[in-house]
């Protein structure tokens, strides 16, 4: 150690070297904080989490047929039995999959209808398969798609993962929010077609029905009177012709209940040969029914055929309307894209409208209100999803970082009763974010994906203040008691404390580093147990080499011997 002491005492000593030292911390600290609005290094909310389950949502076009669902689903399960690490896959059409982390808020339970379908695949254990189930999902993605999505033109397949942390709709949400239901759905595809052209985008969906032409069948009241037939046969055929129907029950006595008996018609006799007016009429004129005089009436004589548009469904938030443009995050953070999304969206629409930003740091920064400069109707385009989680936790955890920076130096203006020594221990603290950031780029090289400064990451920066501000207080404190115990120089002091506390300083480094390197490789916690490392890495460095300086500038440092003295609490280095 007395090297090292004779080595910072050469520091202290010379103003150029001193000055080296703070130009390159500064340097350090700056070169790290670009690394994020660079892009080196990306911050994400949580990294991706390799489970042994994944989901595949099937969407056709809203009135499409069960039949069609089915081929796209097929197709789908086609591409995924070629994976040899897939164990199950269970096909549920018609409806969506047994609620699970990822759909309770993804509407899952509320699938219903024929033109959807949701695919359940499970994987062999994680610990066992060299691949994570996310770069599986990356990787199937497209194949799927090139391959199924022309089967029905219009669908849309999404895979969806097991979420690392709270379960939102999508990384990406848009809420497009308006009173004109109309242009609501044509703002809402104009974004989707952005968010499509985004880079780093996938999954891109509108979630609305899709407004298509269908035809109703009306009973004539009129003519089926005259006709001799009842309301109820018309309807009773209508169905049994197109659908089905329970006709019957039967007994047993295996069972409590009655069991129903269903009559329906074959595949052949319930489709109709073209999608068109002509062969429903045809349809409905091969149907004939008995009246009560015995004489056999055409269908489609007793029913009116009506052209009309279906009726989408109509989704509210807070009692206004509003329309979700989700998208997926193809293994990137949703940050960026976000970002280069928005600002395509201020260019597009500024053509048709006025667009001005939401003001000020709230939890809606992004937000963008739309005028239309002809009607003067407003338009809201919302940032939700995971981005607004990641908006929100980094926004706490902020608030909790500043209110720890608060709370540590007011504790230490008490204590030395010197703000000038206080800001010393809190910027030595602060500079371990050189070490945090700096971790995070050199554990990207050593790892097959991103890896993102994510919100575990900023939790082990704030933990990592209490340990940086005792290694300056140890150097403060012993530099003192030298100072007025041992009437030393400050130079010489502030030296030796270096010196002396190098190896109590060290070796609560290595026993943090240790502690924390079972976390570096937890795929949510990793960024924690890499901020604690490499953080803790530069706290050394700065606590030894950085605060020592700003120690011998310091004035609140020039302490005078005292009269009293309990010389036996210090122990100098020989």
């Amino acid at each position: 150690m007395k090297k090292f002491e004779r080595f910072v005492y050469n520091i202290l000593d010379h103003k150029s070297k001193k000055v080296l030292v703070i130009v390159l911390t500064a340097i350090a600290f700056a070169a790290t904080i670009m690394m994020l609005p660079t892009k080196v290094v990306k911050a994400k909310m949580l990294p991706g989490k390799s489970d042994n389950t994944f989901s595949v949502y099937v969407d056709t076009p809203t009135g499409s047929s069960i039949q069609q669902t089915n081929a796209v689903s097929q197709c789908v399960i086609d591409v995924l039995k070629k994976e040899k690490e897939i164990m199950n896959i269970e096909l549920f059409l018609g409806q969506g999959i047994p609620l699970d982390y990822a759909g309770l808020v993804k509407g899952a339970s509320m699938k219903r209808t024929e033109n959807v379908a949701e695919i359940s695949v499970n994987l062999t254990d994680k610990h066992e398969r060299e691949e994570p189930s996310f770069l599986m999902v990356q990787r199937l993605r497209p194949i799927a798609k090139k391959k199924c999505l022309p089967i029905v033109p219009g669908t849309n397949i999404k895979f969806v993962e097991q979420p690392a942390g709270p379960p939102t709709l999508a990384s990406v949400v848009v809420e497009v929010h308006g009173d004109n239901l109309k242009q609501d759905r044509r703002l809402a595809y104009e974004v989707a077609d952005i968010l499509n052209k985004t880079e780093g985008l996938v999954d891109v969906d509108v979630m609305t029905d899709e407004i298509y032409k269908k035809y109703e069948l009306i009973p004539d009241k009129e003519k089926i009177a005259r006709s001799g037939l009842s309301v109820k046969q018309v309807n009773n055929i209508l169905y049994l012709a197109f659908e089905g129907m329970q006709i019957a029950h039967k007994n047993s006595k295996d069972f409590p209940d009655q069991v129903p008996i269903f009559l329906v018609l074959d595949k052949e006799s319930r489709t109709l040969y073209a999608k068109s007016y002509d062969a429903l009429v045809s349809k409905l004129s091969s149907l004939n029914l008995m009246n009560m005089k015995g004489m056999m009436v055409p269908l489609n004589e007793v029913v009116n055929i009506r052209e009309v548009n279906s009726s989408p469904m109509i989704m509210h938030k807070d009692l206004e309307r509003m329309i979700n443009v989700v998208a997926e995050t193809d293994m990137v953070s949703q940050v960026y894209p976000l970002l280069d999304a928005r600002e395509k969206m201020i260019e597009y629409f500024s053509k048709e409208y006025n667009v001005t930003k939401e003001p000020g740091m709230s939890t809606y920064m992004f937000d963008l209100h739309l005028t239309d400069k002809k009607t003067g109707e407003k338009f809201l385009l919302r940032w939700d999803g995971e981005m607004k989680v990641t908006l929100d936790t980094f926004r706490d955890l902020g608030g909790a970082f500043i209110a720890a920076l608060v709370l540590i130096f007011l504790l230490l203006v008490v204590y030395y009763k010197s703000f000038v020594l206080s800001g010393i221990i809190l910027l030595g603290s602060f500079l371990s974010i050189i070490g945090v950031i700096l971790g995070h780029w050199v554990a990207n090289w050593f790892t097959s994906e991103t890896f993102f400064l994510t919100a575990t990451s900023l939790i082990g920066f704030i933990a990592l203040m209490g340990i940086s501000s005792r290694n300056s207080l140890l150097l403060i404190d012993f530099a003192k008691s030298l100072m007025e115990c041992h009437g030393m120089k400050k130079r010489e002091a502030i030296a030796v404390a270096a010196a002396t506390r190098a190896k109590p300083i060290m070796l609560t480094a290595v026993a943090i580093i240790l502690g924390s390197a079972l976390l570096a490789s937890d795929p949510v916690f990793g960024g924690l147990g890499v901020a604690l490392i490499s953080g803790t890495v530069a706290a050394v460095f700065v606590s030894l080499l950085f605060i020592p300086v700003l120690m011998d500038n310091a004035k609140a440092m020039d302490f005078e011997p005292a009269d009293h003295c309990d010389v036996n609490n210090i122990s100098i280095t020989k």
